[in-house]
C-alpha cells in the first residue's frame, strides 16, 4: 500500500520535475499577457497557440483533470492559490502538446514503446521512476519493486491506473524534450576568434586613473525635463521599452485587525490552557489538540523563538513558560527534559571577501585583503562594523550574523568544518577559503547537539464579528463619499489614519498586488472594459482587510506611451542633461586630473584602479561601466580621454599602464567556457523561439 501511495504522491512530483524543464513557460505565462479579443471573436476562447484555438470547456476539462489528481494526491480540495498553479500547469501542457509537438514532428522525434519500457523497468530507468520507487526508509531503489507494482496494476482502482498512465505520459514528454534540447545543444559552437577575444578580455590588464563626477551631484530639481524630450528618447530606444497590457492603481486598506478586546479574550483563554497543559499527563497530545500552530516537540536552542531561548536558564521539568506573543499568536510552552540529537547546531558570523575574478592574482589579492581585515579585528576592531563595510554577503547588514545552522550541508564543506571544528565561541584565527571566496569567521555559539523537549500551544488572535463589522463600516463609509480620483486624494489627505499605497504596471494575469495576496478580484476590476481611468472601486475583501482602489493608468501592448515609462524615461533623460552640463563644465579643463577636479568643485572624484580587465572590470565609485572600460583599453599609455557620459556619471579616463595577455597556443579552455555558457541557456532560447513562432495569445485573464 505504501508503494501505491508513493506513486500517487510522486505522479504529481514527476509533473513537477518535468515542469522544471518548462519553468520558463510557467514564468512566461504571466508575461505573455492576452489582448482582449472577446469582442469580434470567439468569446469562449481561452487562448490561441500556433494557430490552434483553446476553447474554455476544453481548457477547463484539463484543469478539472489536474484538480482531481491534486485531490487524490493531497487528500484535500485545492485552495485558490493552488488553483492558480493548476491552471498554469494546464496551460503549459497545451503549450507543450501544441507548440512543441510541431517541432518534434518536423524532426521525426518519437519515444517508442520499447524506449518507455526501458525508462520504467529496463537498463536506463528514469530519475522520476527511481525517486517514486525508492524505499524512503533505506534510500535504496530496487527494480523488482516497480516490476511487481506493474504486474498488479490491473487490480488497482481506476484512479490509480489513471495516475500511472499520466505518470508514463509525462515520462514520454520529458524524454522528447530532452532529445530536442540535446539536438539544439549540439549546435552550440564557439569559434577560435571568439575564444581569443574572451581570453584577451579576461587576461589583458590595465591600470587606470580617472576623474568621475556622479550624476547625483547635480540636484534633480535643477534639471527640467519636458514631455517632448521624453518622447524623443522613447522613439530612439523603442526596443528597450516594450508594450504590455497593464494597469496601475492606488488603494487604501481597512484592516480587520484584532481589537484590544479580541486580544484580551484570547489572553484569558491561553492562561486557562496553560493550567491544562501543566496538569496534562500526555502533554504532547494535549498541545496538539489545542494549538492553532504546529510546533515540533523537540527543538535545539537555535530553533527556539528568542523569548523562549532567553528562558532556558530557568527551565525546570514540568515548568510552564509564557505566554509569549509573536505577531498575532500567543504561545505557552512546557519543558520536559533533554536528549541528544544525531546532528549538531551552531551559530556564527562571517565576513566574505570575494575575488574580483577567478584568476590567481585576483584570488591572492582577495586573500590579502581578508587577512588584513582579520588582523584588524584581532587588534580590537569591531567584527560587526567590519562586516557591514567589507562583506560581500547579504548578512553584512546584520553585522555578518548567519544565525543558527546544522552540520548537514547547509553550509559549504570548508566553512562547515571550520565552524563545527571549533570547541568554543570566538574569532577563528585563520581565513577560510571556499568556492565563494575568503571568510573571516566568528563562532558566536559553539556546536551543540542538545535537544529540548517542549510541548507548545499557540493560539492566534482572530478578529471577532464585531471587529469585522466595524472595519466594513469604515470601508463602506469611505467608498460612499469617494467617486473620483480627486475625491479619493482629498479624503486620504483629510484622514491621517488612512495610508495610500501604489501598485504600478500590474499584469493582466496577476494574482497578487504588492503585499495583497489573492487579489485577483481587484485585478479583474482594473482590467474590466467598464472601468475607466480615475474610477473608484467598491470595497474588496482581500484576506483580513477591505480594499478600495482607484485606477490611475492603463498601458497597451500595441501602443507604448511616455506615461507608461515616465519615471524610467525621466531618470534617463535627466541624466543625459546632467551629463551635458558636466561635460560642458569640463570641456576646456587642463592640467592633472587632481587639478581639474579641484577646479570643477564639489562632487568630482579622482581614483586609481589597478589590474582591471574587460571581462569583470570594476571602477570603484563608477562601478561597472563598459564604455569607460572600452576607452581605457583603447587609449595608449599616458593618453587621456575627453570627458564622456558613463552609466553613473561623467568620466575622464587616463590609462597609466597596459599589461597585454601573455600569448598562448591553445584556446580550448576559453572555447569550452563560451560553449558551456551558451549551452546552459539553450533551454531558455528554445522556449523563447518556440513561443515567438507560435504567436501565442493568452486570454485566461478574461475567465479567471
Amino acid at each position: 500500500m505504501s508503494v501505491i501511495n508513493k506513486i500517487r504522491e510522486r505522479s504529481g512530483l514527476a509533473v513537477g520535475i518535468i515542469a522544471v524543464s518548462l519553468i520558463l513557460f510557467i514564468v512566461g505565462g504571466d508575461l505573455l499577457g492576452g489582448r482582449s479579443l472577446l469582442f469580434g471573436g470567439n468569446q469562449q476562447e481561452v487562448g490561441e497557440i500556433a494557430g490552434q484555438s483553446i476553447d474554455y470547456q476544453e481548457f477547463n476539462a484539463k484543469v478539472d483533470e489536474l484538480r482531481a489528481q491534486y485531490e487524490q494526491q493531497t487528500g484535500r480540495a485545492p485552495a485558490e492559490q493552488d488553483m492558480v498553479q493548476l491552471r498554469e500547469q494546464a496551460w503549459n501542457q497545451f503549450l507543450f502538446e501544441i507548440a512543441y509537438a510541431k517541432e518534434f514532428d518536423k524532426l521525426g522525434l518519437k519515444v517508442s514503446s520499447e524506449e518507455l519500457v526501458d525508462m520504467v523497468q529496463g537498463n536506463n530507468i528514469s530519475p522520476a521512476v527511481r525517486q517514486a520507487f525508492t524505499n524512503p526508509q533505506t534510500g535504496v531503489f530496487d527494480k523488482s519493486t516497480i516490476i511487481n507494482y506493474l504486474k498488479g496494476l490491473k487490480n488497482l482502482p481506476a484512479q490509480q491506473q489513471a495516475a500511472w498512465a499520466s505518470f508514463e505520459q509525462n515520462l514520454s514528454s520529458d524524454r522528447l524534450r530532452e532529445k530536442y534540447e540535446g539536438l539544439m545543444r549540439l549546435s552550440v559552437y564557439a569559434t577560435t576568434a571568439e575564444a581569443q577575444k574572451e581570453y584577451q578580455a579576461q587576461n589583458a590588464k590595465a591600470n587606470v586613473k580617472f576623474l568621475f563626477v556622479p550624476y547625483y551631484t547635480i540636484n534633480d530639481t535643477t534639471v527640467k525635463v519636458t514631455d517632448s524630450q521624453l518622447q524623443d528618447y522613447l522613439n530612439k530606444h523603442k526596443d528597450e521599452y516594450p508594450g504590455a497590457n497593464t494597469r496601475s492603481i492606488q488603494y487604501v486598506t481597512f484592516s480587520v485587525a484584532p481589537s484590544k478586546e479580541d486580544s484580551a479574550t484570547l489572553y484569558n483563554q491561553i492562561k486557562s490552557l496553560a493550567r491544562g497543559l501543566g496538569a496534562a499527563q500526555n502533554d504532547s497530545a494535549f498541545a496538539l489538540q489545542n494549538s492553532d500552530v504546529r510546533v515540533p516537540l523537540y527543538m535545539t536552542a537555535g530553533e527556539m523563538p528568542e523569548q523562549l531561548r532567553a528562558a532556558i536558564p530557568t527551565f525546570s521539568p514540568g515548568g510552564i513558560y509564557g505566554p509569549f506573543r509573536e505577531g498575532n499568536t500567543y504561545f505557552i510552552y512546557k519543558y520536559g527534559g533533554l536528549k541528544k540529537d544525531t546532528s549538531f547546531t551552531a551559530r556564527a558570523s562571517h565576513i566574505l571577501i570575494r575575488p574580483t575574478a577567478q584568476t590567481d592574482s585576483a584570488k591572492a589579492e582577495a586573500r590579502r585583503r581578508a587577512e588584513s581585515i582579520l588582523k584588524q579585528i584581532q587588534g580590537g576592531a569591531s567584527f560587526e562594523a567590519m562586516a557591514q563595510t567589507n562583506s560581500a554577503d547579504g548578512s553584512a547588514q546584520n553585522g555578518g550574523d548567519l544565525g543558527y545552522f546544522k552540520n548537514n550541508g547547509q553550509m559549504v564543506k570548508p566553512f562547515e568544518s571550520a565552524v563545527f571544528g571549533a570547541t568554543s565561541a570566538g574569532l577563528l584565527p585563520r581565513v577560510v577559503e571556499t568556492d565563494f571566496g575568503y571568510h573571516i569567521i566568528k563562532v558566536t555559539e559553539p556546536k551543540t547537539n542538545t535537544l529540548y523537549r517542549i510541548a507548545a500551544i499557540g493560539k492566534t488572535i482572530t478578529p471577532s464579528q464585531t471587529t469585522r463589522d466595524e472595519a466594513l463600516r469604515k470601508a463602506d463609509q469611505f467608498a460612499s463619499e469617494v467617486h473620483t480620483k480627486e475625491e479619493f486624494d482629498a479624503k486620504v489627505k483629510e484622514d491621517k489614519s488612512i495610508v495610500m499605497a501604489t501598485a504600478d504596471r500590474i499584469p493582466e494575469n496577476a494574482t497578487n498586488i504588492n503585499a495583497l495576496a489573492d487579489a485577483r478580484s481587484i485585478v479583474r476590476w482594473a482590467f474590466d472594459d467598464k472601468t475607466d481611468l480615475n474610477s473608484v472601486s467598491e470595497p474588496f475583501e482581500v484576506g483580513d482587510q477591505y480594499v478600495i482602489a482607484v485606477l490611475t493608468n492603463k498601458t497597451d501592448k500595441d501602443e507604448v506611451k511616455v506615461d507608461d515609462y515616465r519615471a524610467e524615461l525621466t531618470a534617463k533623460v535627466r541624466n543625459e542633461l546632467k551629463g551635458e552640463q558636466i561635460i560642458n563644465k569640463l570641456a576646456n579643463a587642463s592640467g592633472t586630473l587632481e587639478s581639474i577636479a579641484e577646479k570643477y568643485g564639489a562632487g568630482a572624484l579622482v581614483e586609481n584602479v589597478d589590474d582591471v580587465n574587460l571581462a569583470t572590470g570594476f571602477l570603484r565609485s563608477a562601478g561597472v561601466d563598459p564604455v569607460a572600460l572600452g576607452k581605457a583599453f583603447g587609449l595608449k599609455v599616458g593618453q587621456r580621454s575627453k570627458p564622456f557620459a558613463g552609466d553613473a556619471g561623467v568620466l575622464v579616463v587616463e590609462t597609466t599602464k597596459i599589461t597585454p595577455a601573455p600569448p598562448i597556443a591553445d584556446y580550448a579552455l576559453y572555447k569550452t567556457q563560451i560553449e558551456q555558457n551558451n549551452s546552459s541557456r539553450t533551454g531558455f532560447y528554445i522556449n523563447e523561439a518556440i513561443k515567438d513562432a507560435a504567436k501565442i495569445e493568452d486570454r485566461r485573464a478574461k475567465f479567471y
